[in-house]
């Protein structure tokens, strides 16, 4: 089973098992198709990824949600709950450099894909397992939720209004950092094979990336022993840094230092607030935050966003619009930094995706496949890597095991 040169990312000649679903694991193996890696998806037959189902909206029979992190991937359908559909996934792995799954932890182990078995059938294999709450601690082998994590991992009880209630983020951020998470460990097991040759079990999990997630608020808390509390959209540690209202919408301001905040205060009209020790230090702008946010307020509500944006840059100060997703999807920033792409799609045509948040200037990522159909590369997968013919892919399929 000779391994496919897909294009020249810096993982080309990299073959991952995905056997995962949803979003973190997706994410993980959808980067390493982006790096290069050939990536083979395995699903359920007739089923198939539960976010095939994810919508509206579709673009042809597919879901947006799919479509968003299943590029540079081929689809595979296999039963894995059929004895034969697990001897065809052994084999799989046995020209495999990685596999990524989030089942309940054990789940490979039941199927005979136990640690004993890589070291002695696939010594070079890294098994990548993304869990709820990992293998350790009370609730271990539970499953696990972007939204349950959110809100157990103390992340909702920082993020809202002061005075409102707990908010989640608008995206499921735990399962994105996971997959990030996920991908940065694969990476790092890949380059310690480089000098022992030999692969390893990666774990990581939903609660493990909320707790890691809090970092400096964590930090501030182990420090302080101070339960930290909600700022709206302030920070814990820095002031002003957080939304003005202005005449006609509301900016972004971060003003990271000192120095930043004396060219504010001129900017402003106020040179005398960068005197005051209320204010001359960033630690004292914390200690009075309502006091100068409310001042600064007060200025900025005078003239309009693009007024302001104008003024503060010329300056030097940190500050941005809040722009809606329309408006930062079709921004000429977002545009020169191509990342949104057009692709061409078996069901959905011509199809709008995200781009690639990195570059390399000498194995540059690629987004060369589409989203597969489901089963799209079950032949190729049969044919070409598992060396089957005709007849027994046939045979396969009529017994349900692909």
């Amino acid at each position: 089973m000779d391994k496919v040169q897909c294009g020249s990312g810096p993982l080309a000649g990299i073959r991952v098992i995905d056997l995962s679903r949803i979003l973190a694991g997706p994410l993980c193996t959808m980067n390493l198709g982006d790096m290069g890696a050939e990536v083979i998806k395995i699903e359920l037959p007739g089923k198939g990824d539960d976010t095939r189902s994810w919508g509206p909206p579709f673009a042809g029979t597919e879901s947006a949600y799919f479509l968003g992190v299943n590029r540079n991937k081929r689809g595979m359908t296999l039963n894995l709950k059929h004895k034969r559909g697990q001897e065809l996934l052994k084999s799989l792995l046995l020209s495999a450099d990685v596999v990524v799954e989030n089942f309940k932890p054990g789940t490979l182990e039941r199927w005979g894909i136990t640690e004993e078995w890589r070291q002695r059938e696939a010594p070079g294999l890294i098994h990548c397992e993304i869990s709820g709450y990992g293998n350790s601690g009370p609730r271990a082998g539970m499953p696990g939720y972007d939204f349950l994590m959110q809100a157990e991992s103390g992340l909702m009880s920082i993020t809202g209004d002061q005075d409102g209630e707990p908010t989640k983020l608008g995206v499921a951020i735990v399962d994105v950092c996971t997959g990030m998470y996920a991908a940065m460990g694969i990476l790092a097991a890949l380059n310690a094979r480089t000098r022992s040759g030999l692969g390893q079990k990666v774990e990581t999990s939903l609660y493990s990336t909320g707790i890691s997630m809090l970092v400096n608020v964590a930090s501030n808390y182990l420090v302080s022993g101070k339960t930290p509390q909600r700022f709206g959209n302030g920070h814990p540690n820095i002031v002003p840094y957080r939304a003005f209202p202005c005449a006609d919408g509301s900016i972004a301001l971060a003003v990271g230092n000192d120095a930043q905040f004396v060219r504010l205060s001129q900017c402003l009209e106020h040179p005398q607030w960068a005197e005051d020790t209320r204010f001359r230090r960033n630690e004292d702008r914390v200690r009075n935050r309502r006091t100068i946010d409310d001042l600064i307020a007060k200025e900025l509500s005078r003239r309009t966003v693009n007024d302001w944006l104008e003024q503060l840059r010329g300056r030097a100060i940190p500050c941005s619009p809040i722009n809606s997703v329309d408006e930062a999807i079709d921004n000429e920033q977002t545009r020169g930094s191509e990342m949104v792409v057009d692709l061409e799609h078996a069901s959905a045509g011509c199809l709008r995706m995200l781009g690639i948040p990195y570059k390399f200037s000498g194995t540059p990522a690629l987004i060369e496949l589409a989203p597969p159909l489901l089963g799209a590369d079950t032949d190729y997968v049969l044919g070409e890597l598992l060396n089957l013919d005709a007849k027994q892919a046939e045979e396969y399929r009529r017994d349900g095991v692909v």
